[in-house]
C-alpha cells in the first residue's frame, strides 16, 4: 500500500487537512509548514491519490473531446491532428476522455462532476441540442472548427471559404476554366464553406456554373476515387479537380491515373488539410493547409483558461489557412 496523506501528517504532527491544504499549494499554510511537509513527501515518495484529490478539490480532472462524428466522415487525419493538438497542451494529471456526440443516448452523463471541462470538434449542427446542454449545465466549453452564431460561446476555426476561393482562384489564372468540386459530407459546415468558396471564386471570374462538375464524396479516399472516376466518365471534362479534403484527392488521383489520366498535365488536382501523405504522393498534392493541430492547441489552452476562472478577451478566433503549390497542379496553355 503506497503512502497517504495520514502518514505524512503523522509524521509531521499535523491534521491530514493540513497536509493536503499544503500539498495543493493553499496560502492559508504557513511557509515553514509548508516546507516541513512538502520535504516529508519528498522523503517518502509520496504519490497523489488524484480520486481523493478530485474530491477534495471538487474536480474530476477529466478533459472531455466530443466529435460531431467519429465512425462517419470523420478522417483518420483530422481525428489524429485534433488529438495530437490536445495532447501538447493537457496537463499530466488530466485524463482525456473522447467520444462522438452522435453515439451519446442520454447527455445525463455529461455532468459538471464528470469534466472539468469539454472541447467540441464540431462537424454539423447536430451537435446544437449538446451545444446547449452543456452550456445549461455550466460546463467551459470551446467550440472547434464550426462557426457558432451564439457570441457567448468561445468558437475557434479556420478560413475554409477563403482557403479554397484562393485555390480556386489561382487555378482559373493558371489557365483553367472547367474545374471540377469533389464535396465533402453533405450536412457537414466544412463542405457547405468549402463549396461557397468555390462557387464564390467561378461567379467573381464570370465562369459558368456547372452542375456536371460537382459530385458528392464522403470525406474518405474510397469516396474520392468513385467521385473522380464519375467526374472523368461524364460528357463535360474538367481540367481541374477540387477534392474538399486530401484523403478524397488521394482517392481522386489513383482514379485518374487509373483512367490512363496524366497528372498535372493532363489533369490538375488540388485537396485540403495538407495532411502528412500529402507532400509524398506521386504527384506530389497541392492542397490547402488548414491547422487543425494548431486550433486544437488554442482550444485547450483557452479551455483551461476558462476553468481557471478567467474571462476571455474574445469569443472568437479564426486561423489562416494557406495554399501549399505542389506538383499535382499545371498552368494550361490559356493562362492569364
Amino acid at each position: 500500500m503506497g503512502v497517504t496523506i495520514k502518514d505524512i501528517a503523522k509524521l509531521a504532527n499535523v491534521s491530514h487537512t493540513t497536509v493536503s491544504r499544503a500539498l495543493n499549494n493553499s496560502p492559508l499554510i504557513k511557509p515553514d509548514t509548508k516546507n516541513k511537509i512538502m520535504e516529508i513527501a519528498t522523503m517518502l515518495n509520496y504519490t497523489p491519490d488524484f480520486n481523493a484529490k478530485s474530491l477534495v478539490m471538487q474536480k474530476s480532472y477529466t478533459i472531455g473531446l466530443f466529435f460531431s462524428y467519429i465512425s462517419d466522415g470523420t478522417s483518420a487525419s483530422f481525428l489524429a491532428d485534433t488529438i495530437k493538438g490536445v495532447n501538447r497542451v493537457i496537463d499530466e494529471n488530466y485524463n482525456l476522455y473522447i467520444r462522438a456526440v452522435s453515439d451519446i443516448k442520454d447527455f445525463s452523463i455529461v455532468n459538471s462532476k464528470r469534466f472539468d471541462g469539454i472541447i467540441l470538434m464540431s462537424q454539423s449542427n447536430i451537435d446544437n441540442p449538446f451545444i446547449y446542454d452543456v452550456i445549461q449545465k455550466e460546463i467551459p466549453l470551446i467550440v472547434l472548427n464550426r462557426e457558432i452564431e451564439d457570441p457567448s460561446i468561445l468558437n475557434i476555426l479556420s478560413n475554409d471559404k477563403e482557403g479554397v476561393y484562393e485555390a480556386i482562384s489561382t487555378l482559373i489564372k493558371y489557365g483553367h476554366r472547367q474545374i471540377g468540386l469533389i464535396e465533402g459530407v453533405e450536412g457537414f459546415k466544412s463542405s457547405q464553406e468549402r463549396r461557397d468558396g468555390y462557387l464564390k471564386a467561378l461567379i467573381e471570374n464570370n465562369i459558368s456554373i456547372n452542375d456536371q462538375l460537382i459530385v458528392k464524396g464522403n470525406y474518405d479516399m474510397e469516396s474520392g476515387y468513385n467521385a473522380m472516376k464519375e467526374l472523368l466518365n461524364k460528357p463535360v471534362k474538367p481540367t481541374a479537380v477540387f477534392c474538399s479534403n486530401d484523403e478524397m484527392a488521394i482517392g481522386g488521383l489513383n482514379a485518374a491515373l487509373e483512367l490512363g489520366y496524366q497528372v498535372p498535365e493532363d489533369l490538375s488536382i488540388i485537396g485540403f488539410d495538407d495532411i502528412g501523405f500529402a507532400k509524398y504522393t506521386t504527384p506530389s498534392l497541392t492542397t490547402i493547409k488548414r491547422p487543425i493541430e494548431e486550433i486544437s492547441i488554442m482550444g485547450l489552452q483557452k479551455l483551461f483558461s476558462l476553468i481557471n476562472g478567467e474571462a476571455p478577451t474574445q469569443n472568437r478566433f479564426f486561423l489562416n489557412t494557406e495554399l501549399v503549390i505542389r506538383n499535382s497542379v499545371n498552368r494550361t496553355k490559356y493562362e492569364s
